[in-house]
């Protein structure tokens, strides 16, 4: 312990005098304690050198240990290379005799073997000699099997005797096979009863002879047996497109004739399979000729008759030898055009993109697939086609024949059809249309049955030729406009009037574009599946789609045209109003009541008889229409005064409550909401119109600004002359307003929501500098507008004014704090 700490643990021992009498005792216990320090010192030093000492002794014999290891591994390693060498010495000479044990061996099996083939060989020449066919076969199978050990001593003189023998054995049996398989179906079978069984056993040795001579023996049987056929077909009087059925009759004959015989053949041979593709080879080359040598285009029903009864020729050597999947059973497909649920465009093209991905995948298995053997039934070869495309070149009178029979079969039902449909139809589809694609499936039933190739695919342009002049025949059944010199003299030109009836026809033929439009393209997707996978990208209906839209468009067109013609009549009335002489305003003019009816009875027969996408598009043209056509038609009336201007504002707000009701009365309100937000809009320009020949002469220009900023000089000097201003007064302000241009840019508002609002923004703009007027002129302005006002705008406006007094901030007050 420090100084300090040494002192006051003195002065804590020893606090006064009489305590230190103890000292001398504390003393005696410090000095023992430090002796026992001193003792144990001393006793740690001694211990310490005895243990490195120790430690020394403990390394040295750790040492001596390793040296005396390393030296036992040595010795060790030198005995193991000493004992390697001993057995090496040992086996050397047990593997020179375990070598000379193998070739021994070897030897006398093969000198075993040789000897066998000897006399195979012998027995072999003896059994061929006399045409032993059966024990010949099994010989020559053991005469093969030891050649086959002997193919590492061909060089050898002794073998390459015996392969020559064999060599020439197997000639001479070749030579006998050939010899006795030529006399089949001369008759000999019959005259000698054992033929038979000698050529079944001939088939035994053929097998086992190479496979080329069971190719070249089946061939010459088959060339032999079709000999006849074309010496028989190749004549003149046989050699006619009429006679292909007897063709066919004679092949059949000659193998249920021949069944018997012909089992002497093992099954693995397929030589009916192999002779019938013979005859359609020989039977195609032929009617390829009898169609090329045709002077003149062959009779369609001819060739049609001969081109089915191949097709079921072909049908049945399929069936026979089980080969070729693809089946003729085309009618489910077929008949479901027309009948289908309406899909989308894109599902359509998905599925036609998948459907070309797997022939795409078909057609590379088929590459595979040529490679294989075709001998083997089922092995890649298929009879259907092998005779009937020959036909397809030949076939376009066929074609011919089906477009003029489908041109003359549409032009009869344009002819009978009623254009009407009979009370209780579910489609509101005409007769006409239904029956054109019945036709249209029978046609292509009968050519799916005949061919799925180029045929197919030129039938298929006839059916779009044949859509096409359909749409046009829809087309031109349209109420047409007036045309000519009167038309044109009346001002009836380009118009079109449409009765009751012309509405439901037109309708009508919006369903029957649709239904075709909808059947098309299902078409397309039958034929895409039945025709041949090289043609498939090319069925493709979109250009007659596109026909069948044109003409939906054109009727949707026409029907607004036609209810504007109706309109014209009370567009006419309404500017033979006296407008500028009326004294009060009352209830809604005769002209709006007669639109009231026009639309109260066309409009329910139209939602009854259009879908709902279509009466939409209907409703959306006419609220184009109607609207424009109502603003313009004001411009027409000759003088306006405030009380007509009134008058016509309730007129106004009349003819767009009827407008929004279309959908009502059509009870189709699913698209509503778009479109009595277009007619707000559009009826909400003429609204704004009449709100302007309304306001006061010092202001109209800043009102026509504001309430119609797209307006141009021409239509602002129209509007002066509707007011009835003199032509001095009227140029001023025709002065005045092109000093400041014809519009003013501003944020739109749409004058239906807040009617006259723009103005007041107008006049408390900053922007607008040298238009701010004075609060008296705006409560003198708002007056005037409000005087004799009937209608919700104005007393909206005067609202918002009063309003506007009781504000701290906006526009409107600091109108009212200037």
């Amino acid at each position: 312990m420090d100084k300090s700490s040494a002192l006051d643990y003195i002065n804590q021992m020893f606090p006064n005098e009489a305590s230190l009498s103890g000292v001398e005792p504390l003393m005696q216990k410090i000095h023992n304690e430090i002796r026992r320090v001193d003792a144990g010192i001393l006793a740690a030093v001694r211990q310490q050198s005895n243990s490195g000492t120790k430690a020394k002794e403990d390394l040295a014999a750790a040492t001596c240990a390793v040296e005396e290891l390393m030296y036992k591994i040595r010795e060790i390693k030198t005995k193991a290379v000493q004992s390697e060498s001993m057995v090496q010495e040992i086996c050397r000479d047990i593997k020179k005799l375990d070598f000379a044990k193998k070739h021994i061996t070897t030897t006398i099996t093969a000198l075993h073997r040789l000897t066998m083939l000897v006399s195979a060989v012998e027995q072999l020449q003896v059994m061929a000699s006399k045409r032993q066919y059966k024990e010949a076969a099994t010989q020559l199978e053991a005469v093969n099997q030891l050649c086959s050990h002997f193919e590492a001593y061909r060089d050898i003189p002794k073998i390459i005797e015996l392969r020559e023998k064999v060599k020439n054995i197997k000639q001479i049996l070749k030579s006998h096979v050939s010899s006795d398989f030529s006399s089949l179906g001369t008759g000999k079978e019959t005259e000698e009863t054992n033929l038979l069984q000698q050529l079944s056993d001939a088939c035994l040795v053929v097998d086992a002879l190479e496979p080329s001579v069971r190719e070249e023996l089946v061939n010459n049987f088959c060339s032999r047996e079709l000999t006849s056929y074309e010496q028989i077909f190749d004549g003149a009087e046989l050699a006619k497109l009429d006679k292909t059925e007897r063709r066919y009759a004679w092949i059949k004959r000659r193998m249920r004739s021949n069944e018997e015989i012909w089992k002497i053949f093992p099954p693995s041979w397929h030589v009916p399979y192999r002779l019938c593709i013979q005859f359609c080879k020989k039977t195609r080359k032929q009617l390829e000729d009898i169609l090329e040598n045709l002077k003149e285009k062959p009779d369609v029903g001819a060739l049609l008759l001969a081109l089915q009864r191949t097709l079921e020729f072909e049908d049945e050597l399929a069936e026979k030898f089980g080969v070729g999947t693809q089946s003729r059973e085309i009618g489910n497909e077929i008949e479901e055009i027309g009948k289908g649920e309406t899909t989308s465009h894109s599902v359509s093209d998905i599925r036609k993109k998948y459907e070309k991905k797997l022939a795409a995948h078909q057609e590379g298995n088929d590459e595979k697939d040529r490679n294989k053997d075709l001998s083997v039934p089922g092995a890649g070869f298929n009879f259907r086609g092998i005779i009937s495309s020959c036909f397809e070149p030949h076939l376009t009178v066929y074609i011919e024949l089906e477009e003029k029979t489908l041109m003359e079969n549409l032009e009869k039902l344009v002819q009978e059809e009623t254009w009407d449909i009979e009370e209780g139809s579910q489609n509101n589809v005409l007769s006409s249309s239904m029956q054109l694609f019945l036709i249209i499936k029978r046609s292509l039933k009968r050519c799916s049955a005949l061919t799925k190739n180029q045929t197919l695919f030129n039938l298929f342009k006839v059916f779009q030729r044949i859509l096409k002049a359909y749409a046009a025949k829809l087309f031109g059944r349209l109420p047409k406009g007036g045309t000519g010199i009167v038309a044109a003299a009346t001002g009836m030109d380009g118009q079109i009037k449409t009765s009751d009836r012309d509405e439901r026809v037109i309708c009508y033929i919006v369903n029957s574009a649709e239904y075709c439009h909808k059947t098309a393209g299902e078409l397309a997707e039958s034929v895409s599946k039945i025709i041949d996978p090289q043609f498939a990208d090319g069925v493709d209906m979109s250009e007659v789609q596109d026909e069948f839209s044109a003409v939906i468009t054109k009727a949707l067109v026409t029907l607004v045209l036609g209810l504007e013609t109706k309109f014209d009549v009370e567009m006419a009335a309404m500017t033979r109003v006296p407008w500028g002489t009326l004294e009060s305003v009352g209830d809604q003019s005769e002209y709006v009541n007669g639109i009231n009816m026009i639309l109260t009875t066309s409009i329910p027969v139209l939602g009854n008889l259009l879908s709902s996408v279509y009466f939409q598009f209907f409703l959306d043209k006419l609220a184009s229409s109607l609207g424009p056509h109502f603003y313009s038609n004001i411009f027409k009336c000759k003088h306006i005064s405030e009380t007509g201007a009134q008058q016509m504002l309730l007129d106004t707000q009349a003819v767009k409550t009827i407008l929004l009701d279309i959908p009502s009365l059509g009870r189709q309100t699913s698209g509503a909401a778009s479109y009595s937000k277009f007619v707000s809009r559009e009826m909400s320009k003429a609204e704004a119109l009449l709100k302007v020949i309304l306001s006061p002469v010092d202001s109209v220009a800043d009102t026509y600004r504001a309430l119609l900023p797209e307006g141009t000089p021409m239509e602002f000097q129209r509007i002066l002359e509707l007011k009835g201003l003199k032509k001095a007064d009227e140029q001023s302000i025709l002065d005045d307003f092109n000093k400041h241009g014809p519009g003013i840019k501003q944020p739109p508002i749409t004058p239906a929501a807040v009617p006259v609002a723009p103005v007041v923004s107008l006049v408390s703009s900053p922007t607008s500098v040298g238009l701010v007027a004075s609060r008296e002129d705006v409560l003198t302005r708002a007056a005037a507008l409000g005087r004799g006002a009937a209608t919700t705008g104005f007393k909206r406006f005067l609202a918002l004014t009063e309003a506007a007094k009781d504000r701290k901030d906006g526009p409107f007050r600091k109108l009212f704090n200037a």
